[in-house]
């Protein structure tokens, strides 16, 4: 089938539409105005830059529409790239794929000397106008005319880092290959900035998107606050990217209408807020910024009390598509136990997960825990064997598979040995943690840039559960349903996820109308059947918000009670939706 699928959704903000300016003609007229009214005989920018902003068109667009008699970036007052990597080395590491999560601020990365010397400058400045930019610059100084933050989308920085147009904080590494400047990112970079952001938040006078080269958008800090405020008081969907990989399959491409031109989408992150980007819309101009923004500003109204009160200002549920139709097996992984990404990577919970079955081939099959009564040295061995000699590793000798059919859904907490197989299209119902996979076996393929993807068998024997066996997955780990209620053309049931995993999940059937509740913790729900939803207020708390078949949306805990409807084509017919929220009175 093909789905209505929006792969463009937007927040439309109301009240705020002459608060956000477009093209540098607009911002720098409208920052020059917030200078002429200041008060101030000092008159100094500060403009704050995220990791990954294109600072060659930023700095160039500034200094011709303020033409500053000083301009201080930030770049130059950093340590040398010596000491940054001595620095960083402990959370880098040399590991191909993993680090650890940093606890680094900005403030280690710029040279005490060096700031000090520059904020002499800027007293002798005078009346001169001075624009302080880079990362760091709020620190420079705190007290600035104005305040400006260049912020800049995760995926948006992958996909520079991946055209070597980017450098890591503090360095001059474009040239570097993605999988460092990736690791360095994640671990480091996108730490450090977020800490920082996270305090000015409340002081920033401007927000800029720079994320489309030559369309800058900025918009105040009022249209920010206000924003977040309604983003988390409503229903909503992050923005989606979609990505290749060496397993890819079409049903994505067809389904949901993507460029036809790629060979395959594997992946599609659909709702991982610290990766996802927001589209809010002001009048009829769109304004992207990280959707990590509204767990940041909105985190009691978005997450719940008790959520907030477990996880911080973290999200903790992650949504996205596999899609092996047409393509091949996953990599045959494990995740890690609690204790050892704590120990390891610094991470306070594991990446827990589940595949619920979206569509499956005739043939396909996942692969899922190990078989009875096997001996874990020799599968160790075994696998040992495959990454040296590249000896083909047998898994039907030690890892089961089980069929795989559409609306099946299989548990997978960490320490269980799985995969999807071929012809499977899985939604991932998981925790936020995404990039701790380790892989035991890759059937004897290449990535997509042409080497071997990283294995990680000793990590993975550390963390595998020798004792989650046929008989064990089977009791435990598949198509858990159970019935809890119903009524009018609806019932509700339970699929998981297992004990040790902190997500719920609910689906439920509907001809009709059907009443759910927040509970005070965010819900995220998609339409797994039926081509169209519509989720509303009983209390006109928010405005109705449709949903199409294959869509992932959030529902902020502050909403608390709503229904969800067939509507449009789907009218009177069939739909469902899987549900999943923090179990927190288990």
């Amino acid at each position: 089938m093909t789905s209505n699928y929006n792969k463009y959704p937007e927040i439309r903000i109301k009240g705020q539409d002459d608060q956000c300016f477009s093209g540098w003609d607009e911002i720098t007229s409208r920052l020059n105005s917030a200078l002429v009214t200041s008060s101030e005989a000092r008159k100094v920018i500060v403009v704050e830059c995220y990791q990954g902003v294109d600072d060659a068109e930023i700095l160039t667009a500034l200094s011709i529409g303020f033409e500053p008699g000083m301009v201080i970036n930030t770049c130059d007052l950093m340590h040398s790239a010596d000491v940054i990597e001595k620095m960083t080395y402990p959370d880098v590491t040399s590991d191909r794929i993993f680090g650890f999560l940093s606890r680094l601020k900005m403030e280690d990365f710029l040279d005490a000397a060096k700031v000090t010397e520059a904020r002499e400058k800027l007293k002798a400045a005078g009346d001169t106008l001075v624009l302080i930019y880079g990362p760091g610059a709020a620190l420079v100084e705190p007290d600035p005319t104005i305040l400006v933050y260049a912020d800049m989308a995760r995926w948006e920085i992958q996909l520079r880092m991946r055209r070597h147009e980017v450098h890591n904080l503090g360095l001059v590494n474009a040239a570097e290959n993605i999988e460092n400047q990736y690791k360095r990112g994640y671990f480091v970079d996108w730490r450090v900035c977020d800490r920082l952001k996270k305090k000015l938040v409340n002081c920033w006078d401007f927000v800029m998107d720079t994320n489309v080269s030559g369309q800058p958008k900025m918009i105040t800090r009022q249209a920010f606050n206000e924003a977040m405020k309604q983003a988390a008081n409503q229903p909503f969907s992050v923005v989606p990217y979609f990505d290749a990989g060496p397993w890819g399959g079409q049903w994505m491409k067809q389904t949901f209408n993507l460029d036809p031109k790629l060979d395959n989408y594997a992946w599609c992150f659909n709702c991982v807020p610290e990766e996802n980007s927001l589209y809010l819309l002001f009048g009829d101009t769109r304004f992207e910024m990280p959707s990590i923004n509204v767990v940041f500003t909105q985190p009691r109204a978005l997450l719940g009390d008790p959520v907030h009160a477990r996880f911080g200002d973290e999200f903790p549920i992650r949504f996205d598509f596999l899609d092996t139709m047409g393509g091949g097996n996953l990599s045959l992984q494990v995740h890690p136990l609690t204790e050892f990404i704590q120990q390891n990577f610094g991470i306070p919970y594991t990446q827990d997960e589940s595949y619920y079955l979206m569509e499956a081939g005739e043939e396909a099959l996942v692969y899922l825990g190990l078989k009875d009564d096997i001996h874990p040295e020799e599968m160790a061995d075994g696998l040992k064997e495959s990454e040296l000699t590249g000896k083909t590793f047998e898994d039907s000798k030690f890892v089961n598979s089980f069929p795989a059919r559409k609306h099946d859904h299989f548990l997978i907490p960490g320490g269980t040995v799985h995969c999807s197989g071929k012809d499977c299209m899985v939604l991932e119902i998981s925790s936020t943690p995404y990039i701790f996979t380790f892989k035991l076996w890759d059937w004897g393929r290449m990535g997509l840039d042409g080497k071997p993807r990283p294995i990680n068998i000793e990590r993975g024997l550390c963390n595998i559960q020798w004792d989650r066996t046929t008989t064990w997955v089977k009791q435990n780990l598949i198509n858990r349903v159970t019935e809890l209620a119903k009524g009018d053309g609806w019932r509700e049931e339970t699929t998981g996820l297992h004990e040790r995993e902190f997500i719920e999940t609910r689906r439920h059937w509907f001809t009709k109308k059907v009443e759910h509740h927040t509970n005070d913790g965010v819900n995220v729900l998609a339409l797994v059947e039926g081509d169209e939803v519509t989720i509303e207020s009983p209390a006109g708390a928010f405005e109705p918000f449709v949903a199409h078949y294959a869509e992932v949306f959030i529902v902020p805990a502050s909403a608390g009670a709503y229904t969800i409807k067939p509507s449009g084509p789907s009218a009177g017919k069939e739909c469902a939706t899987v549900k999943a929220f923090v179990r927190v009175n288990a």
